[in-house]
């Protein structure tokens, strides 16, 4: 029997995260509450608690507080067993053995057939985390009680992947009508949405959507013995404005804050009751384009009327928007020197990223005007972007300074802003001509994100389900067909940078930069800053303010 040690494309994530401790000038007000508590905050809240419902990153932070899968990831990010114990690679898949003596929140056993049942459920068609799931056929119980995951291939991404496939207890969720994950596109209401029943260190307690999240210690966890941190009650308020956040934090309000605005590091930094961690986050933003429709709904001529074709399905006009971006500006300016220009999709800490397919080509309007007049619009045409002004750090301002570098093209551009709670059920149901995009690779490997943003959409396999601007590229989907089952580690570097070549040369998406991270508390609190921008609640330790 084999355990895989995880160590997949880990020497970039190594050295791209670093640790900054600062120091500067306030006074926090008496700390009030006990040691134990951790009070957070971040620009928006936690989309839903069911756990197949919404794929995104602090969504999944909250819920992995919660719930847990088979295997999770270390200090390192590498691959470890959680409720399973071990694995082996069968011709089948995966066998695995499951850990005994696991409890729910709510009382109930762990048993082989809650992990069936959870791993089968993120499959069905409801699921936000069919992508996450890539590979995988289901999951069925074996005779002598272990779980077989059926796969179509023997990659170590599959156990990475895992880490985010997080377990449900069969019997809560048929008792509370959770068989199949929440609608959250559609607006659904659900049992699951709003409460939870897991394994994890912590369980949810009480939950005000947009107003507060409590959680507290689970002491019946199993593995309490290797809890690092000394928080027992955490709570979360989500504060839309940066610079109440930063106000929150400095005034004793809050202990920490997840996204300090890029303009306030340097303050904070300065002051002696404040920490600041910083480094690199497995994160890439880009402008997705509606590449799909013949005619795109937010696509104009300047005199308002709807065009005959839609001009984002042309690659000339895919590459003059792509290089009216100053992308060293946008670094500069919106982000305060906080990301790194980049020439693709994925981060640095992902295999078959290399220098090549990251070139940033430098800003050329003139070229820009002229691949536009080529195509057929001298004009150039109006658009609006969508974007969310509560995801990402100044996400908002970062779409505005885009729109601002396309109107210099003669593409005038409108910003359509909105809360993140409306903006991903609208880019997911593709309303978009243009949207802001923020993508991480949970497995540090090209193929999910590809697979995510570039292959056809496919509602049945999952292919495509976060191609808001629905491209098709027959070349994509064939490489990312022999990149989804390659096993030999050699041989799948080279065939993602062939991927993320066809990704650059057809212009499938407009990349912008690589955020940096910043996490900013008051001195006492000790966390482990990870390229994933997860808190992991169980590692944070909390001293009394003095």
């Amino acid at each position: 029997m084999t355990r895989s040690s995880g160590h997949f494309s880990l020497r970039r994530i190594t050295r791209a995260v670093f640790v900054t401790g600062a120091l500067c000038a306030g006074t926090l007000a008496a700390f009030t509450v006990s040691a134990e508590t951790l009070r957070w905050a971040s620009a928006g809240d936690f989309l839903t608690f069911d756990i197949h419902a919404q794929n995104e990153t602090l969504n999944s932070a909250a819920n992995a507080a919660v719930y847990e899968g088979l295997v999770r990831l270390d200090e390192k990010m590498a691959v470890e067993p959680a409720l399973a114990t071990s694995w082996e690679r069968v011709p089948e898949g995966f066998l695995f053995t499951i850990r005994e003596g696991v409890r729910f929140h709510e009382g109930e056993t762990l048993t082989p057939d809650d992990v069936v049942f959870s791993i089968n459920r993120a499959l069905l068609p409801g699921s936000q985390f069919r992508s996450t799931a890539a590979g995988i056929l289901g999951a069925e119980k074996t005779a002598d009680g272990k779980v077989l995951i059926r796969t179509t291939t023997g990659t170590p991404v599959i156990l990475r992947q895992l880490a985010s496939l997080r377990v449900l207890c069969r019997s809560w969720a048929e008792a509370h009508g959770a068989l199949e994950p929440q609608n959250f596109i559609g607006g659904e209401e659900s049992y699951a949405a709003k409460h939870a029943n897991g394994t994890g260190p912590f369980k949810l307690v009480s939950r005000t959507p947009d107003v507060r999240t409590e959680f507290e210690a689970f002491d019946g966890w199993w593995d309490q013995a290797n809890r690092k941190g000394n928080v027992t009650r955490v709570v979360y308020t989500p504060i839309a404005s940066a610079a109440t956040r930063t106000a929150a934090l400095l005034s004793g309000e809050v202990d920490f804050v997840l996204d300090p605005a890029v303009q306030d590091v340097a303050r904070l930094s300065k002051d002696p009751n404040v920490k600041i961690l910083s480094g690199s986050e497995d994160r890439v933003m880009m402008i997705a384009l509606d590449c799909g429709r013949e005619v795109s709904p937010y696509v104009t001529g300047k005199d308002g009327k709807p065009l005959a074709a839609n001009p984002l399905r042309d690659p000339r006009v895919r590459e003059a928007l792509s290089l009216a971006v100053n992308r060293e500006g946008l670094v500069r300016g919106v982000m305060r020197g906080h990301g790194t220009a980049t020439g693709t999709v994925v981060s640095h800490a992902v295999d078959g990223w290399n220098e090549d397919v990251a070139r940033v080509t430098p800003a050329n309007p003139a070229k820009a005007k002229a691949l536009l007049a080529e195509a057929g619009y001298p004009s150039g045409f109006r658009i609006t972007i969508d974007t969310p002004n509560n995801r990402w750090v100044n996400d908002e301002a970062m779409v505005k300074a885009v729109a601002s570098m396309w109107g210099r093209i003669g593409v005038e551009t409108a910003v359509r802003a909105m809360p993140r709670a409306q903006y991903f059920p609208k880019v997911l149901s593709f309303d978009i001509s243009a949207a802001l995009v923020g993508w991480s690779s949970s497995t540090f490997d090209a193929y999910r994100p590809l697979q995510s943003l570039s292959a056809t959409f496919n509602p049945k396999t999952g292919d495509g389900i976060s191609n808001v601007g629905r491209v098709s590229s027959p070349a994509m989907d064939a490489a990312l067909q022999k990149l989804a089952v390659e096993e030999n580690a050699e041989a799948r570097t080279k065939l993602a940078r062939e991927a993320l070549a066809i990704e650059r040369a057809e212009f499938l998406h407009v990349p912008l930069l690589e955020q940096h991270l910043s996490w900013a508390m008051r001195k006492g609190v000790t966390a482990v800053l990870r390229p994933d921008n997860v808190l992991v609640m169980e590692r944070v330790t909390v001293e009394p303010a003095k």
